[in-house]
This record gives structure tokens, C-alpha cells and sequence, in this order.
């Protein structure tokens, strides 16, 4: 049974998983996500292997062919075993189960295909899917935060290179979101506005703003963590993306098909996309999405002060984005 462990002093916690480490690893470790071998036999999320899957949850389907499935995680990070409160024994040992779900979201049937080169329709119906697990799961006992990313490439996390999503949901609420919310909230007594919102129209007249329309704006945020981070925030005051509509979520997809296929243009990227959500009531809140293309590695000085080296500046980040970029 995988455990839930908070550091000695900080907030922050960790999941011993040793079943993690039998995962397959489809993807070599020098090899480019653009490079095709002959996965399909091997392949996990490939049409005719459900053998090896752990079940199959649900599945959207086309003319009677699924083309978005969900699954659990073979290999998950969490499970629905043990306790999941959370206690402490001798002072400085907090513990709990590693409780929840871990599933996976198969985007496509198509072992060749990368969400970009999907229908802009096929997206929409991804983030629907996101929509779905995080309503379902969040009204699960016992989950406090429902987490949905996607790894792509070795560099980022993903062992499989067939295109996919995945959802933790787990039994507390992140440090990093309960630390936001907390400056998010501070800040709203002090100036009765939110401030996302406030940097929304300052990022989109600025030197670091890549797009606009009715719905969204996008920018590379000031402080980067990483070469080319972008973000995309809808205009709208929204939590959650359970609180986007549909004309949102669509205008949604076509943003993600652009800009994940723009990031080909520097040699097909491992890449993390994460969803930043609160509860969907926690009005506070302004979700957003992050694409992080993961084209640096973090060292000692990152990993010892947190404070992170990026050898691209945001600004010339943002004209790659908006095509006015040169090497």
C-alpha cells in the first residue's frame, strides 16, 4: 500500500510508491518524441491490447470506435486502501494512506498522434473528459484535490509515448494551492480585486502578451520557470475549469491545438501541461492552464534554494509564440 508522508517541519508531502517502479518504459532515455519505432505491439493504450489494461472506466465514442478512453493507472500513485486520515505519531511523523484514484485519459486510439494533431472537435472532447473525472472524483469521500496533467516526453515524466492525460485524485490539498489561495485571499481584502485578474490586463498590453480574444488571454509569465512556460487564463472570473462553458471550452481546445503545435517548431519538446484549479466554489481562485516545455534540467542551486535558473527570457519567449522570433 502506498503511503502519504509530510516533511519533518514543512508543508509539504510526498508519496512513497514503490510500485511506481514497475511501470513500463516504452520511451528511451536518448530518444527524440518525434522518433516512431514499432510501439503498437508493446503499447499499453493501443487498440487491441486491453489485455493489459486494469479495466477500462468509460470511453467516448465515434461510429461506434472509441476515440477518448478513460482507465486506471496499472501502476497508480494512489488507491482506494488504507486510511486516509491524516495523523501524527512521535512529533514529527505525519503520515496517511496514499488514498484516492489514478487514472488515465488515452486521447486518442492512434499511437501516432499527439494532441496537437488532433481535431480541434477530438480536443474540446479531452477537456470535456478533464471536466468529467474532476466533477466525478471530486465528490468521492475522502478527496481534497483532484490534480489533471499531461507528461509528454521522458524529459517530462511520461514512460508511455502514446498520447495521454492523468488524473490524481488524492485525500489532501496541495501546499502550493493552499499557499496561493491564502496570498490570493490577502490580497482581495487588501485591494478588493482579484489580482489575477489585475495581471491579466497588465500581461496582455506588455511585452510578454502572445494572445487575446473574447475568451482568453495568453502570456509567458514574468518570472519563468522554464524556457517558453506559457500560461492561458480565460477572462472570466472562473475557479475551476468545471465553470467554463461550452463556447469557452472550445475556443479552449483551438488554443491548445495552436500553441502545442507552435512548440514543434523547437524540435518537438517534452513538455508538462497542468490544469491550476481550486474547488469550484472557491470564488477566490482564478484557474488557469500552464504548458511548461521541459528543455532545462533543474541542478543543485534548484533544487537546494528553489530559486530557478532560465536561460530564455519571457519576453523573448512571447515572440516566439507570436511568430516574431529569430534564432
Amino acid at each position: 500500500m502506498n503511503e502519504l508522508r509530510k516533511d519533518y517541519l514543512l508543508d509539504r508531502f510526498v508519496i512513497i510508491a514503490p510500485g511506481r517502479a514497475q511501470r513500463p518504459h516504452l520511451i528511451k532515455p536518448d530518444e527524440n518524441v518525434s522518433q516512431k519505432r514499432d510501439y503498437e505491439s508493446k503499447c499499453t493504450f493501443c487498440p487491441g491490447n486491453e489485455h493489459m489494461l486494469n479495466g477500462i472506466t468509460s470511453e467516448v465514442k465515434k461510429d461506434n470506435n472509441w476515440i477518448i478512453r478513460v482507465v486506471p493507472n496499472k501502476f497508480g500513485a494512489v488507491s482506494l486502501e488504507g486510511d486516509p486520515e491524516v495523523r501524527t505519531a512521535n512529533k514529527f511523523y505525519t503520515y496517511a494512506s496514499a488514498y484516492g484514484v489514478h487514472e488515465v485519459i488515452v486521447e486518442t486510439p492512434e499511437h501516432d498522434k499527439e494532441l496537437e494533431n488532433l481535431s480541434q472537435e477530438h480536443i474540446m472532447g479531452v477537456l470535456q473528459t478533464y471536466v468529467w473525472r474532476i466533477k466525478e472524483l471530486h465528490a468521492m469521500p475522502h478527496i481534497k484535490y483532484v490534480s489533471v496533467f499531461k507528461n509528454r516526453g521522458i524529459e517530462a515524466g511520461a514512460s508511455i509515448p502514446h498520447s495521454h492525460s492523468q488524473v490524481i485524485a488524492y485525500n489532501i490539498k496541495p501546499s502550493w494551492i493552499a499557499e496561493e489561495l491564502r496570498v490570493v485571499y490577502n490580497y482581495i481584502i487588501q485591494n478588493e480585486s482579484c489580482p489575477y485578474c489585475e495581471i491579466i490586463q497588465k500581461e496582455k498590453d506588455s511585452d510578454r502578451r502572445v494572445f487575446e480574444n473574447e475568451f482568453f488571454v495568453a502570456f509567458t509569465p514574468y518570472a519563468s520557470r522554464f524556457p517558453y512556460e506559457l500560461w492561458i487564463f480565460p477572462k472570466r472570473h472562473v475557479a475551476n475549469i468545471v465553470q467554463l462553458n461550452g463556447d469557452e471550452l472550445n475556443n479552449l481546445a483551438s488554443l491548445l491545438k495552436k500553441f502545442l503545435s507552435k512548440l514543434e517548431e523547437l524540435g518537438v519538446p517534452p513538455y508538462n501541461l497542468i490544469l491550476h484549479n481550486a474547488e469550484s466554489d472557491g470564488e477566490n481562485y482564478h484557474f488557469y492552464l500552464e504548458i511548461s516545455p521541459r528543455l532545462a534540467k533543474w541542478a543543485g542551486m534548484e533544487l537546494e534554494t528553489g530559486t530557478i535558473i532560465n536561460k530564455i527570457q519571457p519576453e523573448e519567449a512571447a515572440k516566439f509564440y507570436r511568430g516574431e522570433w529569430q534564432e
